[in-house]
């Protein structure tokens, strides 16, 4: 029989393409329906290894990707919200919630994967709700991601007929490791586990592959899922890069043992489906399952081994940034709002500081180039933004209870206070976001009088805000009137260098991209300056 290779290739591809549409659209979904939650449920949570492992199992089964908790937990790690042990239980965790994806395809209801869309896309374009749509996007992605395997399998049963393909199976059955090259390789192209899981379900259904070959393909498979952790880990912080590492050292163990102990696992897995009379698509399921939980079992004691390794293998000193508030009780507010309020501009005060320091790192960034400048400071910036949720919502707490003018007064005087704070964190990132403009673009666009004039501004700018932080710490109105009278020069500043800007421009001394990027920076620097003051003018008592 001759074989239609056109017909493999365009059904395999197309089913490929819309299973993995299918399955990133119905996480995405699923994200959007969790919000800011999943965020919130991996810091919360994450108390030690163990519960790592069961909050990496609830949000990997919630959006149906390991790799987007791994990502989620690297960055989550980059930013300092979350230490290497934790992330390393939420890494094993997400290895034991991404085999749902192969017990739901091992249902097999690839039959109503039409009508399943069309009723999923009803709900998308026909009703205006949020909720429902969001429903309607899930359940088109779950009957998409049946489609796609459907075309894949029927794509791929004519090679059942092609010896070469049946020599190549046999050959990956006499040599595990070549199976496990092959899994890996393969989910290091379409970068989806659950993918190439998927279509081992549909070659082992269709038996194109003995149990003795596709379970070596399944340990590679783990092999291949890392790499998206790698790539989210590249650029970030040290210990980013540690847990991305243990994901890959995880899964390679993990390959290992199994590997060992492919003949008995082997046996297990025909025990296990005789016992449960399993379809071919359910044993790759239940295989794949055990197979993660046995590994996550034996590797749970090895947590602190694995910390200590990845730490001498990637060395180097990290800059962690605490996110947590550490003056905010929830208690105090009902035990004493007056003590709460105290707390609040503790925590505020802290806040200040970390708007100062990243205002040092951005004007470092500037005078060296370094990119570890540059991602301080977006790490602060994000300290700073969740710090200012925090307090926010704890002041709003505070005024539901019945306090006194005075502290009303202050309360709300913090409120704004906390958000003039916030804003001088995000100018700090502009300047972040410009500087990497230049330094990019314009490295030699820029004359050295206007990187003068930058460094003289910046500098006085930092000490400014750092002094209005100290006189709201101190209550000390001398260094509030001191940061009035430095605001007033630095308005000058920026008045006058903008006309040494137009000079410059006529001259051709300076380019024009980096002249627009010099403005945009000291015109960020001048904000800085007037948040600086509304802060002073709270010491002063010219505010509210």
């Amino acid at each position: 029989m001759e074989i239609e290779w056109q017909s493999i290739i365009f059904q395999f591809l197309g089913g490929l393409g819309i299973f993995l549409f299918a399955i990133q659209f119905m996480g995405d979904a699923l994200q959007k329906a969790a919000g800011d939650r999943l965020r919130g449920i991996l810091d919360r949570f994450t108390t030690n290894p163990f519960m790592g492992i069961l909050v990496g199992i609830a949000v990997t089964v919630l959006i149906q990707s390991s790799s987007g908790t791994t990502v989620i937990t690297v960055g989550l790690v980059s930013a300092g919200f979350m230490t290497l042990r934790q992330a390393i239980g939420v890494i094993m965790g997400a290895n034991i919630g991404t085999t749902v994806t192969a017990f739901i395809i091992g249902l097999d209801v690839g039959a109503y994967a039409l009508p399943t869309m069309a009723v999923g896309s009803f709900f998308i374009f026909f009703f205006r709700k949020y909720r429902i749509k969001n429903f309607g996007e899930v359940v088109f992605g779950f009957g998409g991601l049946f489609l796609g395997l459907e075309m894949m399998s029927s794509g791929m049963k004519p090679l059942r007929s092609l010896e070469a393909f049946a020599d190549f199976t046999l050959s990956m059955s006499e040599h595990p490791l070549l199976g496990v090259v092959a899994g890996t390789l393969f989910t290091l192209i379409v970068q989806s586990s659950s993918a190439t899981v998927g279509i081992l379900q549909g070659l082992y259904a269709e038996g194109l592959v003995d149990l003795q070959a596709a379970l070596p393909i399944l340990f590679g498979d783990n092999i291949g899922t890392t790499i998206t952790a790698i790539l989210a880990a590249l650029g970030a912080s040290v210990t980013a890069r540690r847990a991305a590492s243990v994901h890959v050292l995880f899964n390679l163990f993990g390959t290992v043992v199994f590997l060992i102990l492919l003949v008995p696992f082997t046996m297990y897995v025909e025990w296990l489906s005789g016992l449960l009379a399993l379809e071919p698509k359910m044993q790759i399921a239940f295989a794949h399952g055990s197979f993660n939980v046995a590994n996550t079992i034996i590797q749970f004691p090895l947590i602190g081994m694995w910390a200590m390794l990845v730490t001498k293998l990637i060395p180097g000193e990290e800059r962690s940034v605490e996110y947590q508030a550490k003056h905010l009780d929830p208690q105090m507010i009902q035990a004493s709002p007056s003590l709460a309020i105290g707390q609040a501009k503790e925590e505020v005060v802290r806040t200040g500081e970390f708007a100062v320091e990243s205002m040092r790192e951005a004007f470092d960034y500037i005078h060296t180039g370094e990119e570890e400048h540059a991602e301080m400071a977006r790490q602060i910036e994000d300290a700073i933004n969740h710090l200012d949720r925090e307090i926010t919502s704890y002041l709003v707490g505070i005024s539901s209870m019945n306090i006194s003018p005075t502290d009303s007064k202050m309360h709300m005087l913090l409120l704004d206070t906390i958000r003039d704070i916030e804003r001088i964190g995000d100018h700090a990132d502009n300047i972040v976001g410009l500087t990497t403009s230049l330094h990019k673009k314009n490295k030699n666009g820029i004359t050295s009088e206007a990187m003068h004039d930058v460094e003289t501004m910046f500098t006085l700018t930092i000490q400014t805000v750092e002094q209005a932080i100290r006189a709201l710490q101190t209550n000390d109105i001398d260094l509030a009137e001191q940061v009035m009278k430095q605001e007033e020069t630095i308005d000058r500043m920026e008045r006058e260098y903008r006309k040494g800007h137009i000079r410059r421009l006529r001259e051709g001394s300076c380019s024009l991209e980096a002249g627009m990027v010099y403005v945009d920076i000291i015109s960020n620097l001048e904000r800085i300056g007037d948040h600086a003051v509304n802060i002073a003018e709270v010491v002063l008592g010219k505010r509210g």
